[in-house]
């Protein structure tokens, strides 16, 4: 008798993460089969008798998608990312003919968790639907109080390592692979060149990072600070009025100069996986000549942000997920896009100048809260590129994925995901 449960796994993360939780749905009595894109997503996948390339032109991916479905009796579908062209239609068949469909991101509270949704993640994400008081609802049948942040999973050396490696596969081993496109608006080459350089200019971008922190640490100066994201992030693209960061710095430099003190200052803090494909660094320099800002404008390559938003007056973004860092800390924030924080208790709704010139503080208390929401529901402690990561995040997920409920549904009618205990795991 063929086993309830059959799993399709389109693009993962960059590594073996996928392969791994494959692995272990089949020990709990699944099926589960990859369909791989290119030879990155070959190289990550160990089992060859359930791997299926896809080697047409795109156009026919749709069909192709919906025969395989048929074929293999598939029943849930597993993916990271839910907007990218091949993972949207996808998604849009398995809808159609009721599949569950299961989505891994990057955590909304990173870097110690990830996320796992059903349906969708960030604006496409269940969230966007739910109240903080429905949440406040479903958390009073709990007794336990919000977790505290595990260690950490591992660095960005990881995430751009098999970056690196995955593009590297693409690039220098096509094989049968010649219809394959990124989703994004540059070639595989130029983005396996992009990772590689970044990697090793990163001593002297970390060089860079300390001594413009330390000017605006030391300057003695208020500051606002910007969060920015890459512009090729597919929530940027997918969840936001922008189509590229040029025009969301415009639009923030415009805002700052007009509504902010005088004495104050802005730090534009660029994403950490920021390579360099996008102008940044022009852009910022002919908007300061500009708007006149000379001296009170810094741009700052990666690195932490938690000393930089201790001292910060507040927090813009599109729809980053950094700004959950900001809003922990009670700093006011306006975010610019589609976010599943952007509820009217945490996120400003202030025109640009008036926030520069006196921002909104959010709703602390409310915000615990849906933090402590997320905590119990889609936030899965671990990570995906790290060894140990990957490791925590197994441990917990696939019992998950194989729950009838969703997380927001567990909890909502009192049966919450069990919790890792992380102060014992994280030790």
């Amino acid at each position: 008798m063929r086993p309830t449960r059959r799993f399709l796994f389109l693009q993962g993360p960059h590594g073996p993460f996928f392969h791994r939780l494959a692995r272990l749905l089949r020990a709990a009595g699944c099926e589960a089969w990859r369909v791989g894109f290119n030879r990155g997503d070959e190289a990550f996948w160990f089992d060859r008798p359930s791997y299926i390339p896809f080697q047409k032109p795109a156009d026919t991916w749709p069909l192709t998608f919906a025969a395989l479905v048929a074929d293999k009796g598939i029943t849930d579908l597993v993916l990271y990312g839910d907007v990218r062209p091949i993972h949207a239609q996808a998604i849009a068949h398995a809808r159609a003919v009721g599949l569950t469909v299961h989505v891994f991101e990057e955590g909304y509270l990173r870097p110690w968790w990830t996320s796992y949704e059903r349906g969708g993640s960030n604006a496409n994400s269940r969230l966007m639907d739910k109240t903080v008081p429905q949440m406040q609802a479903a958390l009073a049948q709990l007794d336990l109080d919000l977790p505290d942040a595990p260690a950490h999973w591992g660095d960005m050396r990881h995430h751009m390592f098999y970056g690196m490696l995955y593009h590297w596969f693409v690039v220098s081993r096509p094989g049968a692979y010649r219809t394959y496109k990124p989703h994004r608006r540059i070639t595989v080459a130029q983005e396996f060149r992009l990772y590689l350089r970044r990697l090793l200019t990163m001593p002297l971008t970390a060089l860079e990072r300390r001594i413009a922190t330390w000017r605006i640490t030391h300057g003695g100066f208020p500051y606002h600070l910007c969060l920015m994201q890459l512009e090729h992030d597919a929530s940027f693209q997918a969840h936001s009025p922008f189509t590229s960061m040029t025009e969301f710095l415009e639009v923030v430099v415009e805002g700052f100069a007009r509504g902010a003190p005088s004495h104050h200052h802005l730090v534009l803090k660029a994403h950490p996986l920021e390579d360099g494909r996008a102008p940044i660094k022009a852009t910022i320099k002919r908007l300061i000549d500009k708007h006149g800002l000379q001296g009170r404008v810094h741009y700052l390559r990666g690195g932490k942000l938690a000393g930089l938003m201790n001292e910060a007056r507040s927090a813009i973004t599109v729809n980053s997920t950094a700004a959950q860092q900001a809003l922990w800390r009670g700093l006011p924030v306006k975010a610019l896009g589609r976010s599943v924080y952007s509820k009217p208790e945490f996120v400003s709704d202030q025109p640009i100048e008036a926030f520069f010139a006196n921002p909104d503080r959010p709703d602390s208390r409310a915000y615990r809260d849906y933090r402590h929401y997320l905590l119990e529901t889609s936030q899965v402690a671990g990570g995906f590129y790290s060894a140990r990561g990957r490791r925590q995040l197994l441990r917990q997920v696939v019992d998950m994925m194989l729950s009838e409920q969703d997380p927001y549904d567990r909890l909502d009618s009192g049966d919450p995901v069990p919790r890792q205990n992380l102060k014992l795991v994280s030790g």
